[in-house]
Protein backbone atom coordinates (compact mmCIF):
# COMPACT_ATOMS: atom_id res chain seq x y z
CA UNK A 1 0.00 0.00 0.00
CA UNK A 2 1.20 3.48 -0.85
CA UNK A 3 1.68 6.02 1.97
CA UNK A 4 1.65 9.81 1.81
CA UNK A 5 2.13 12.66 4.26
CA UNK A 6 -1.34 14.15 3.88
CA UNK A 7 -4.28 13.21 1.69
CA UNK A 8 -6.39 16.20 0.71
CA UNK A 9 -9.88 15.04 -0.26
CA UNK A 10 -11.24 17.50 -2.80
CA UNK A 11 -9.52 19.63 -5.41
CA UNK A 12 -11.63 22.77 -5.20
CA UNK A 13 -10.80 26.07 -3.55
CA UNK A 14 -10.48 24.52 -0.08
CA UNK A 15 -8.31 21.61 -1.17
CA UNK A 16 -6.03 23.87 -3.19
CA UNK A 17 -5.62 26.30 -0.28
CA UNK A 18 -4.82 23.36 2.00
CA UNK A 19 -2.19 22.00 -0.40
CA UNK A 20 -0.58 25.43 -0.64
CA UNK A 21 -0.34 25.63 3.15
CA UNK A 22 1.10 22.13 3.42
CA UNK A 23 3.77 22.82 0.80
CA UNK A 24 4.70 26.03 2.64
CA UNK A 25 5.41 23.85 5.67
CA UNK A 26 7.52 21.33 3.78
CA UNK A 27 4.95 18.54 3.60
CA UNK A 28 3.97 16.62 0.46
CA UNK A 29 0.19 16.54 0.03
CA UNK A 30 -1.66 14.45 -2.51
CA UNK A 31 -4.96 15.94 -3.68
CA UNK A 32 -7.67 13.40 -4.49
CA UNK A 33 -10.32 14.90 -6.79
CA UNK A 34 -13.37 12.94 -7.90
CA UNK A 35 -13.92 14.90 -11.10
CA UNK A 36 -11.65 15.38 -14.10
CA UNK A 37 -10.23 18.77 -13.05
CA UNK A 38 -9.15 20.64 -9.94
CA UNK A 39 -11.79 23.37 -9.91
CA UNK A 40 -14.25 22.05 -7.37
CA UNK A 41 -17.94 22.68 -7.93
CA UNK A 42 -17.45 25.93 -9.86
CA UNK A 43 -17.84 24.41 -13.36
CA UNK A 44 -21.27 23.09 -12.31
CA UNK A 45 -22.84 26.30 -10.99
CA UNK A 46 -25.50 28.15 -12.97
CA UNK A 47 -24.29 30.01 -16.04
CA UNK A 48 -24.79 33.59 -14.83
CA UNK A 49 -23.20 33.20 -11.41
CA UNK A 50 -20.77 35.92 -10.37
CA UNK A 51 -18.91 36.29 -7.11
CA UNK A 52 -20.56 38.41 -4.46
CA UNK A 53 -17.13 39.74 -3.48
CA UNK A 54 -14.74 41.78 -5.70
CA UNK A 55 -11.65 40.15 -7.18
CA UNK A 56 -9.27 41.91 -4.80
CA UNK A 57 -10.90 40.14 -1.84
CA UNK A 58 -11.45 36.77 -3.51
CA UNK A 59 -8.02 35.28 -4.17
CA UNK A 60 -6.44 32.25 -2.54
CA UNK A 61 -3.04 32.56 -0.82
CA UNK A 62 -0.16 33.14 -3.22
CA UNK A 63 -2.00 34.13 -6.42
CA UNK A 64 -4.13 37.21 -7.14
CA UNK A 65 -6.93 37.31 -9.69
CA UNK A 66 -5.17 40.14 -11.50
CA UNK A 67 -6.87 42.86 -13.53
CA UNK A 68 -9.41 45.25 -12.08
CA UNK A 69 -9.67 44.42 -8.40
CA UNK A 70 -13.14 45.94 -8.14
CA UNK A 71 -14.80 43.66 -10.68
CA UNK A 72 -16.97 40.71 -9.67
CA UNK A 73 -15.51 37.63 -11.39
CA UNK A 74 -17.87 35.43 -13.38
CA UNK A 75 -18.14 31.70 -12.73
CA UNK A 76 -15.95 30.82 -15.72
CA UNK A 77 -13.26 33.26 -14.61
CA UNK A 78 -13.18 31.57 -11.21
CA UNK A 79 -12.80 28.18 -12.93
CA UNK A 80 -9.87 29.54 -14.97
CA UNK A 81 -8.33 31.05 -11.83
CA UNK A 82 -8.55 27.78 -9.88
CA UNK A 83 -7.10 25.89 -12.84
CA UNK A 84 -4.12 28.27 -12.95
CA UNK A 85 -3.73 27.96 -9.19
CA UNK A 86 -3.65 24.16 -9.40
CA UNK A 87 -1.08 24.25 -12.20
CA UNK A 88 1.24 26.44 -10.10
CA UNK A 89 1.01 24.24 -7.02
CA UNK A 90 3.96 22.01 -6.27
CA UNK A 91 1.62 19.21 -5.30
CA UNK A 92 0.37 16.00 -6.87
CA UNK A 93 -3.26 16.13 -8.01
CA UNK A 94 -5.00 12.86 -8.84
CA UNK A 95 -8.20 13.46 -10.76
CA UNK A 96 -10.96 10.87 -11.29
CA UNK A 97 -10.14 9.61 -7.79
CA UNK A 98 -13.20 9.40 -5.58
CA UNK A 99 -12.70 8.51 -1.92
CA UNK A 100 -15.42 6.14 -0.74
CA UNK A 101 -14.34 5.31 2.81
CA UNK A 102 -11.73 6.35 5.36
CA UNK A 103 -10.62 4.07 8.18
CA UNK A 104 -8.25 4.60 11.09
CA UNK A 105 -5.05 2.56 11.10
CA UNK A 106 -2.56 3.07 13.91
CA UNK A 107 -1.84 6.79 14.23
CA UNK A 108 -2.92 7.39 10.65
CA UNK A 109 -5.61 6.56 8.12
CA UNK A 110 -6.37 4.33 5.16
CA UNK A 111 -8.42 5.74 2.30
CA UNK A 112 -10.39 3.43 0.00
CA UNK A 113 -11.10 4.81 -3.46
CA UNK A 114 -13.89 3.95 -5.89
CA UNK A 115 -11.45 2.13 -8.18
CA UNK A 116 -10.46 -0.28 -5.39
CA UNK A 117 -7.17 1.30 -4.36
CA UNK A 118 -5.93 1.86 -0.81
CA UNK A 119 -3.86 4.83 0.29
CA UNK A 120 -2.29 5.33 3.70
CA UNK A 121 -1.91 8.84 5.10
CA UNK A 122 -0.59 10.36 8.31
CA UNK A 123 -3.10 13.19 8.00
CA UNK A 124 -6.28 14.05 6.13
CA UNK A 125 -7.81 17.32 5.00
CA UNK A 126 -11.51 16.84 4.29
CA UNK A 127 -12.12 19.56 1.70
CA UNK A 128 -14.88 18.01 -0.39
CA UNK A 129 -17.29 20.92 -0.06
CA UNK A 130 -21.07 20.63 -0.06
CA UNK A 131 -22.23 20.90 -3.69
CA UNK A 132 -22.53 17.12 -3.96
CA UNK A 133 -24.97 17.04 -1.03
CA UNK A 134 -27.81 19.49 -1.73
CA UNK A 135 -30.38 19.91 1.03
CA UNK A 136 -33.71 18.57 -0.22
CA UNK A 137 -36.49 19.31 2.27
CA UNK A 138 -39.48 16.99 2.38
CA UNK A 139 -42.30 19.27 1.24
CA UNK A 140 -45.90 18.34 2.15
CA UNK A 141 -47.59 16.89 -0.92
CA UNK A 142 -44.47 16.76 -3.07
CA UNK A 143 -45.00 13.10 -4.01
CA UNK A 144 -48.20 14.05 -5.81
CA UNK A 145 -46.87 17.23 -7.39
CA UNK A 146 -47.30 17.01 -11.15
CA UNK A 147 -44.83 19.76 -12.02
CA UNK A 148 -41.04 19.80 -12.06
CA UNK A 149 -39.17 19.77 -8.74
CA UNK A 150 -35.43 20.45 -8.74
CA UNK A 151 -32.63 21.92 -6.65
CA UNK A 152 -30.68 24.98 -7.73
CA UNK A 153 -27.66 22.64 -8.04
CA UNK A 154 -29.32 21.39 -11.24
CA UNK A 155 -30.23 24.84 -12.58
CA UNK A 156 -28.11 26.30 -15.39
CA UNK A 157 -30.01 29.04 -17.27
CA UNK A 158 -33.51 30.55 -17.57
CA UNK A 159 -34.13 29.43 -21.16
CA UNK A 160 -35.91 26.13 -20.32
CA UNK A 161 -38.34 27.97 -18.03
CA UNK A 162 -39.54 30.68 -20.44
CA UNK A 163 -43.29 31.28 -20.09
CA UNK A 164 -43.61 28.96 -17.10
CA UNK A 165 -44.82 29.59 -13.54
CA UNK A 166 -41.95 29.07 -11.11
CA UNK A 167 -41.76 29.09 -7.32
CA UNK A 168 -38.25 29.52 -5.93
CA UNK A 169 -37.98 28.25 -2.35
CA UNK A 170 -35.37 30.09 -0.31
CA UNK A 171 -34.37 33.59 0.72
CA UNK A 172 -30.60 33.66 0.34
CA UNK A 173 -28.33 35.19 -2.28
CA UNK A 174 -28.66 32.34 -4.76
CA UNK A 175 -32.45 32.16 -4.43
CA UNK A 176 -32.85 35.87 -5.11
CA UNK A 177 -30.26 36.00 -7.89
CA UNK A 178 -31.79 33.04 -9.74
CA UNK A 179 -35.33 34.23 -9.08
CA UNK A 180 -34.50 37.66 -10.49
CA UNK A 181 -32.92 36.09 -13.56
CA UNK A 182 -35.93 33.84 -14.16
CA UNK A 183 -38.35 36.73 -13.76
CA UNK A 184 -37.18 38.12 -17.11
CA UNK A 185 -38.72 35.11 -18.90
CA UNK A 186 -41.14 33.50 -16.42
CA UNK A 187 -43.69 34.28 -13.72
CA UNK A 188 -41.70 33.91 -10.50
CA UNK A 189 -42.64 33.78 -6.82
CA UNK A 190 -40.08 33.63 -4.04
CA UNK A 191 -41.35 31.47 -1.18
CA UNK A 192 -39.55 32.28 2.07
CA UNK A 193 -40.20 31.66 5.75
CA UNK A 194 -39.26 35.24 6.66
CA UNK A 195 -39.24 38.55 4.79
CA UNK A 196 -36.15 39.20 2.70
CA UNK A 197 -33.41 41.19 4.40
CA UNK A 198 -31.24 43.20 2.04
CA UNK A 199 -27.70 44.31 2.76
CA UNK A 200 -26.42 47.15 0.55
CA UNK A 201 -23.57 45.97 -1.70
CA UNK A 202 -22.01 49.45 -1.80
CA UNK A 203 -21.52 51.76 1.20
CA UNK A 204 -19.85 55.15 0.89
CA UNK A 205 -18.57 54.23 -2.55
CA UNK A 206 -16.90 50.99 -1.43
CA UNK A 207 -18.01 47.40 -1.72
CA UNK A 208 -19.31 45.88 1.49
CA UNK A 209 -16.37 43.46 1.57
CA UNK A 210 -13.98 46.37 2.06
CA UNK A 211 -15.81 47.20 5.29
CA UNK A 212 -16.06 43.55 6.38
CA UNK A 213 -12.30 43.25 6.00
CA UNK A 214 -11.23 46.62 7.38
CA UNK A 215 -13.46 46.43 10.45
CA UNK A 216 -12.45 42.86 11.29
CA UNK A 217 -16.03 41.54 10.97
CA UNK A 218 -14.74 38.69 8.81
CA UNK A 219 -12.71 37.48 11.79
CA UNK A 220 -15.57 37.32 14.26
CA UNK A 221 -16.33 33.81 15.56
CA UNK A 222 -19.58 32.20 14.36
CA UNK A 223 -21.39 32.59 17.69
CA UNK A 224 -21.04 36.38 17.39
CA UNK A 225 -22.57 36.31 13.94
CA UNK A 226 -25.92 35.11 15.26
CA UNK A 227 -26.06 38.24 17.43
CA UNK A 228 -25.03 40.65 14.67
CA UNK A 229 -26.76 39.09 11.66
CA UNK A 230 -29.69 37.15 13.13
CA UNK A 231 -30.62 35.42 9.88
CA UNK A 232 -30.04 35.25 6.14
CA UNK A 233 -29.03 38.45 4.35
CA UNK A 234 -29.13 39.17 0.62
CA UNK A 235 -26.44 41.40 -0.90
CA UNK A 236 -28.07 43.90 -3.20
CA UNK A 237 -26.90 46.84 -5.27
CA UNK A 238 -30.55 47.89 -5.56
CA UNK A 239 -31.92 45.84 -8.44
CA UNK A 240 -33.41 42.99 -6.36
CA UNK A 241 -35.33 45.30 -4.06
CA UNK A 242 -36.50 47.28 -7.09
CA UNK A 243 -37.74 44.09 -8.78
CA UNK A 244 -39.83 43.22 -5.71
CA UNK A 245 -41.23 46.73 -5.33
CA UNK A 246 -42.16 46.91 -9.02
CA UNK A 247 -43.87 43.52 -8.99
CA UNK A 248 -41.45 41.96 -11.46
CA UNK A 249 -40.61 39.48 -8.72
CA UNK A 250 -43.14 38.38 -6.08
CA UNK A 251 -42.36 37.25 -2.55
CA UNK A 252 -44.82 35.24 -0.44
CA UNK A 253 -44.59 33.39 2.89
CA UNK A 254 -43.73 29.73 2.39
CA UNK A 255 -46.55 27.61 0.98
CA UNK A 256 -48.11 25.03 3.26
CA UNK A 257 -48.28 22.21 0.72
CA UNK A 258 -48.08 21.12 -2.88
CA UNK A 259 -51.28 19.65 -4.29
CA UNK A 260 -51.28 18.23 -7.80
CA UNK A 261 -50.32 21.09 -10.09
CA UNK A 262 -50.64 23.81 -7.43
CA UNK A 263 -49.05 25.37 -4.37
CA UNK A 264 -51.35 25.94 -1.40
CA UNK A 265 -50.45 29.17 0.38
CA UNK A 266 -50.83 30.00 4.06
CA UNK A 267 -54.00 32.02 3.39
CA UNK A 268 -55.63 28.97 1.78
CA UNK A 269 -55.32 30.22 -1.79
CA UNK A 270 -54.07 27.96 -4.57
CA UNK A 271 -51.65 28.90 -7.34
CA UNK A 272 -51.12 26.69 -10.37
CA UNK A 273 -47.37 26.28 -10.92
CA UNK A 274 -45.08 24.42 -13.28
CA UNK A 275 -41.78 24.36 -11.42
CA UNK A 276 -40.55 24.36 -7.82
CA UNK A 277 -36.89 25.32 -7.64
CA UNK A 278 -35.27 24.61 -4.27
CA UNK A 279 -32.58 27.11 -3.28
CA UNK A 280 -32.39 25.51 0.12
CA UNK A 281 -28.65 25.18 0.54
CA UNK A 282 -26.30 22.27 1.00
CA UNK A 283 -24.80 20.09 3.71
CA UNK A 284 -21.17 18.96 3.99
CA UNK A 285 -20.44 16.13 1.56
CA UNK A 286 -18.59 13.89 4.01
CA UNK A 287 -20.19 10.46 3.76
CA UNK A 288 -16.77 8.87 3.32
CA UNK A 289 -16.07 9.68 7.00
CA UNK A 290 -19.17 7.93 8.38
CA UNK A 291 -17.45 4.60 8.99
CA UNK A 292 -14.59 6.40 10.71
CA UNK A 293 -16.98 7.75 13.34
CA UNK A 294 -16.07 11.38 12.70
CA UNK A 295 -19.64 12.57 12.05
CA UNK A 296 -22.69 13.08 14.23
CA UNK A 297 -26.07 11.42 13.65
CA UNK A 298 -26.95 14.07 11.08
CA UNK A 299 -23.79 13.57 9.05
CA UNK A 300 -22.20 16.77 10.32
CA UNK A 301 -18.50 16.80 11.27
CA UNK A 302 -17.51 16.79 14.91
CA UNK A 303 -14.91 19.54 15.05
CA UNK A 304 -13.71 22.72 16.69
CA UNK A 305 -12.72 25.41 14.22
CA UNK A 306 -12.09 22.76 11.57
CA UNK A 307 -9.98 20.46 13.74
CA UNK A 308 -11.59 17.09 14.36
CA UNK A 309 -12.57 16.39 17.96
CA UNK A 310 -12.71 12.66 17.31
CA UNK A 311 -9.54 11.86 15.33
CA UNK A 312 -6.15 13.57 15.65
CA UNK A 313 -4.71 14.15 12.19
CA UNK A 314 -8.09 14.93 10.59
CA UNK A 315 -9.00 18.51 9.72
CA UNK A 316 -11.74 20.17 7.68
CA UNK A 317 -11.79 23.11 5.30
CA UNK A 318 -14.64 24.94 3.60
CA UNK A 319 -17.37 24.33 6.17
CA UNK A 320 -19.99 27.06 6.47
CA UNK A 321 -19.18 29.27 9.49
CA UNK A 322 -16.23 26.99 10.30
CA UNK A 323 -14.38 29.83 12.02
CA UNK A 324 -15.94 33.00 10.63
CA UNK A 325 -18.53 34.60 8.35
CA UNK A 326 -16.28 33.96 5.31
CA UNK A 327 -15.11 30.41 6.03
CA UNK A 328 -16.63 28.71 3.00
CA UNK A 329 -15.77 31.47 0.53
CA UNK A 330 -12.77 32.18 -1.66
CA UNK A 331 -11.83 35.15 0.48
CA UNK A 332 -12.05 33.28 3.77
CA UNK A 333 -10.78 29.76 3.14
CA UNK A 334 -7.11 30.78 2.99
CA UNK A 335 -7.24 32.16 6.51
CA UNK A 336 -8.88 29.01 7.81
CA UNK A 337 -6.31 26.91 5.96
CA UNK A 338 -3.50 28.62 7.88
CA UNK A 339 -5.17 27.69 11.15
CA UNK A 340 -5.95 24.02 10.50
CA UNK A 341 -2.75 23.30 8.54
CA UNK A 342 -0.65 24.67 11.40
CA UNK A 343 -2.22 22.10 13.71
CA UNK A 344 -2.12 19.28 11.17
CA UNK A 345 1.53 19.78 10.25
CA UNK A 346 2.58 19.48 13.89
CA UNK A 347 0.68 16.20 14.21
CA UNK A 348 2.00 14.72 10.97
CA UNK A 349 5.60 15.44 11.85
CA UNK A 350 5.18 13.64 15.18
CA UNK A 351 3.29 10.63 13.84
CA UNK A 352 4.77 9.52 10.50
CA UNK A 353 6.36 6.32 11.77
CA UNK A 354 3.13 5.13 13.32
CA UNK A 355 1.30 5.84 10.08
CA UNK A 356 3.66 3.64 8.11
CA UNK A 357 5.75 6.42 6.56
Amino acid sequence: MEYVDVAVIGGGQSGLAAAHGLRQRGLAPVILEASGRAAGSWPHYYDSLTLFSPARFSALPGLSFGGDGDRYPHRDEVVDYLTRYAERLDAEIRTHTRVETVEAEGAGFVLHTADGRRLGAAGIVAASGAFGNPLLPDLPGQQGFTGELLHVADYRSPAPYAGRRVVVVGGGNSAVQVGHELAAVATVTLATRAPLRFLPQIRDGRDLHHWLTSTGFDHLPPEWLVHFVGGTLVLDAGRYRAALESGQLERRPMFTALDGDAAVWADGSRQTIDVVLLATGYRPHLGYLAKLGALDEHGMPLHSGGISTTHPGLVYLGLEFQRSFASNTLRGVGRDAEYVIDALSVYVRKAPAAAGL
